[in-house]
Formats: C-alpha cells, sequence, structure tokens
C-alpha cells in the first residue's frame, strides 16, 4: 500500500522553472533508525503510520506518499564569496508540503538520489551526516532557535563511497520553507522578472503576509536574520558555511553540514575545514548575514516602480541590520547574565566577560551556565580577572530590581546546561556505524531538555577528543 499523507504543494504550483519534477531513487533495503513522534504529531501525522512498513517505505524514497508532487528545487548562490548560477538539490527531494494549525510545512528527503542538479554527485548521503543534523537541528529547536527539523532517519541498506565504503542514510527534513536568498538570485541572473514576481509574492503569502510588496519583505526577513544570529551567538553556534544559498528566507537555521558549537571560546574560531581563512568564524556571522542580505535586495530591485528610490530606501534596510542584531544580541545576552532590565553599559560589561574567556579559551557554555550556581569562576583561568568582573556583575545585579531567585531562574533557562558537543556527536555516529545507537538515543534523549543539568554531557572534551574540523559530508 502507498501510505497516504494531507499535502498542498504549493511551491509545485509555482513556475516550472524553479524546480525539476523528480521523484525519489530507490534504495534497497530500508530501516527506520529514528522517528520524531512528538513532530509526527504536530504535523498531524500518524507516527505509527510512519513507523510501519509503508511508512519506511516513504520515508526512504521508495515509494512516495500518496498526495506528493516530488520536485527538486532550483537555486543558484555565492559560495564563500563566488558565484555560481546554477546550484539546487542535488540530493534532496522536496515531497510536498503539509499544513498544521494553518502553517504550511515542507517535507524534504536528504539523499534521495540523483537530480538534474547534482552536478557529478551521487546524490546520496552517509549515515554520519544524517546523524549529525538530527542531533543538532533537534537541539536547536529545543533551545528555542528557529531552524529546520528532523522528521525521520532511515538507513538505505547500500553502501556510499566517500573517503572510504559508509553506510547510506535518508533524512527527512522539516521546514516552513526551503526558499533561499540564492532561489531568488537564481532568477535574478536570468533577468526573469515574471519569475521573481511570483516567488516574492508565494514568499510573503507564506512566511510574511503582512508585509507589503518587495520592500516589506525585504525589511521582514532582515528583522528575522538579526532574530537568528544573534540566538545562533547566545549558544555559540558556528554554522560553517554561510553561503546566500544556505540562508532561508523564513528566518530558520538551515544546512546543518560543517556546523559546531563552540568548547573553548574565542571569537575567530572556526571548524569548517573548507573554511580555510576564517570567512564563517562565529564572530564573523552578523557582518555575513549583512553581505547575504545584500544579495538579496539586489534581486528584489527590479520589481520596484523607481529603481533608484529602491536602491537608498533598501540599502538603508540592510545596514539597519546591525541596529537590529545588537539589540537582538544584547537581549540574549542580558538574559544569559540574569538581567531584566536595561543600562547603558550592558554591551560593554557582556564583552569584558567575553574578553576574559577569550584569553584562554575557556569553556563557552560551562562559564555562562556556572553564572547561575556560582561554579562559573571553575571554568575561567584567570581568575583575578574574573573576580573583577564579578564585583561589577554583583553590583549591576543588585541594580536589576529582580530577586536572586528570578536572576537565577532566567539564567537557568537562557543558558544550556547541554549542547550537542562536537566530540559527542562524533562518538554517536561511530557508535551508530559500528551499529550501536544506543549513544545516538541517549544523547537525542538528553539534549530534549537542554536547561536541564547533564552532568554526564556537560564536561568538555578530554585532551586527544577535541574535533578541531568539521565536513560537508556530502
Amino acid at each position: 500500500m502507498t501510505l497516504a499523507l494531507p499535502f498542498d504543494n504549493s511551491y509545485a504550483r509555482l513556475p516550472d522553472r524553479l524546480f525539476a519534477r523528480q521523484r525519489p531513487v530507490p534504495v534497497a533495503a530500508p530501516r527506520l533508525v529514528a522517528l520524531n513522534d512528538e513532530l509526527a504529531r504536530n504535523l498531524g501525522l500518524d507516527p505509527e503510520a510512519l513507523r510501519g512498513p509503508d511508512g519506511v517505505e516513504a520515508l526512504a524514497g521508495n515509494t512516495p506518499p500518496e498526495g506528493a508532487e516530488p520536485i527538486a528545487q532550483a537555486y543558484a548562490g555565492h559560495q564563500f564569496g563566488g558565484w555560481v548560477p546554477q546550484l539546487g538539490d542535488g540530493r534532496a527531494v522536496l515531497l510536498g508540503e503539509v499544513v498544521s494549525d494553518g502553517r504550511r510545512y515542507d517535507l524534504q528527503l536528504k539523499g534521495a538520489g540523483r537530480t538534474p542538479f547534482s552536478r557529478g554527485g551521487d546524490g546520496r548521503a552517509w549515515l554520519g551526516p544524517v546523524l549529525r543534523e538530527y542531533l543538532v537541528s533537534e537541539a536547536m529547536h529545543k533551545l528555542g532557535i528557529p531552524t529546520t527539523r528532523a522528521l525521520a532517519a532511515v538507513e538505505t541498506g547500500e553502501t556510499v563511497l566517500r573517503e572510504a565504503p559508509l553506510p547510506g542514510a535518508v533524512l527527512t527534513r522539516v521546514a516552513s520553507s526551503h526558499i533561499r536568498v540564492g532561489t531568488f538570485q537564481y532568477l535574478y541572473a536570468r533577468q526573469d522578472t515574471e519569475g521573481l514576481q511570483a516567488l516574492t509574492d508565494h514568499v510573503i503569502a507564506r512566511h510574511y503576509p503582512g508585509a507589503d510588496g518587495p520592500e516589506g519583505l525585504l525589511d521582514a526577513v532582515v528583522s528575522a536574520q538579526a532574530r537568528l544570529i544573534a540566538r545562533w551567538m547566545g549558544v555559540g553556534f558556528i554554522h560553517g558555511v554561510m553561503n546566500t544559498d544556505n540562508m532561508a528566507v523564513s528566518g530558520e537555521t538551515i544546512d546543518y553540514g560543517p556546523c559546531a558549537f563552540l568548547d573553548g571560546y574565542h571569537p575567530d574560531t572556526v571548524f569548517s575545514s573548507i573554511d580555510r581563512h576564517g570567512r564563517y568564524a562565529y564572530a564573523h556571522q552578523p557582518e555575513i548575514a549583512v553581505w547575504n542580505l545584500a544579495q538579496f535586495a539586489t534581486c528584489l530591485l527590479p520589481l520596484m516602480p523607481d529603481r533608484q528610490a529602491a536602491v537608498e530606501r533598501f540599502t538603508d534596510l540592510v545596514n539597519d541590520f546591525g541596529t537590529r542584531y545588537q539589540a537582538e544580541w544584547l537581549e540574549v545576552f542580558r538574559a544569559k547574565l540574569g538581567l531584566s532590565t536595561a543600562e547603558e553599559d550592558d554591551t560593554a560589561l557582556v564583552h569584558q566577560l567575553l574578553d576574559i574567556m577569550a584569553t584562554n579559551r575557556d569553556d563557552f557554555t560551562l562559564v555562562f551556565r556556572g553564572l547561575a550556581d556560582g561554579s562559573a569562576a571553575d571554568h575561567v583561568t584567570d581568575r583575578p580577572a574574573f573576580d573583577q568582573w564579578h564585583e561589577m556583575w554583583t553590583a549591576r545585579r543588585h541594580r536589576d530590581g529582580a530577586t536572586e531567585a528570578d536572576q537565577v531562574a532566567l539564567m537557568r533557562r537562557s543558558n544550556p546546561g547541554i549542547i550537542p558537543r562536537n566530540h559527542r556527536v562524533e562518538e554517536c555516529i561511530q557508535a551508530a556505524v559500528g551499529g550501536d545507537y544506543g549513544p545516538f538515543h541517549a544523547l537525542h534523549a538528553a539534549l530534549a531538555t537542554p536547561f536541564d543539568d547533564h552532568p554526564d554531557y556537560a564536561t568538555p572534551p578530554a585532551p586527544g577528543e577535541e574535533v578541531r574540523a568539521t565536513f560537508c559530508g556530502t
């Protein structure tokens, strides 16, 4: 039988130059590794049906669900600043969209085989990146950060050849949409004003119904990205590959390739093996967002009746990212310090602590978490500098007005006790490659309550356990 899902595929009704109709390529022996029951129910789907034989066949791509209109989306992009006129879904197939509580969600299979956009690749994914995205994207959701999510992971029973033969897998990814800055660039580069108008109308209706035309859309996307990047910074997240084709106009985190979380803090930290010059380092992420938004603004110009006036207005909107981001960033970090009111010197207070931590790469998560229970000093190398800062912070807390209990509660719900540390994720992957999914499921369960204490997962990597480089995994 074919699994039936309540699809309504609005993207597939857009101009067909935005995609290629493409069915997933069947796999040999699908086996369910993980199913996100909570997410399935939120989407109005039946977890037991998805877990059954027909569901697993659908999640593997062998038998697309009834009502699906499988497509591979076209887009372009700037990759590390270099222009690539055609990219697109080279190993992913969008099955369609489901509507839940009035909101529309994409269901996409990653690792679903070759498409017209594969550019010589095999279109498959191996198990490691699938488990990594499952863990990290779900952790981000539980941390309260806008993100794509993982509905399921399925082993394919096939071998994928990378640096070695590796087990293949398919991830079912859920997103508000998979529309990227690069989707707009694809049409702009082809001088396709009609397509740009159709895409713009679609995005406004889908994501920003209050936006008034292209200018309103740009304004909304600038704000959404300011909120998103500030929240990345608050948990020490490094995306690793902030190309324009990896920036979703919905304001969700998308494409967990060489991503990583800080252990020891330093603003210039880079993990991605392909980011040799630090373009996408932790501290550079806000300025890269501005660069990407400028490309997005350029794509909207053909839709404006007065291009020169639009250039000036769009420039102001893009440049206003800095102001909006700083306000969002300060809101995030004030909460991390337990502060619920604003003072002019709060920015300096945060940066003073970060500078102390950066000197010896003190652990980002442990220091901030330790502010709530008094253990932060145990994780800081330069104790005299920290003690001096602590006095200023204590005085600031006294001026804040909230009770100590309220401040501690605010810190505990703003500073996670667990993040998907890089070495822990790698441990899960290596165990799973050997057939043991126990560590994966245990870590996933712990990440579901990130603001609780998880002493078994709190410690940073021991010498020799550090992950110094991450990879796209394609």
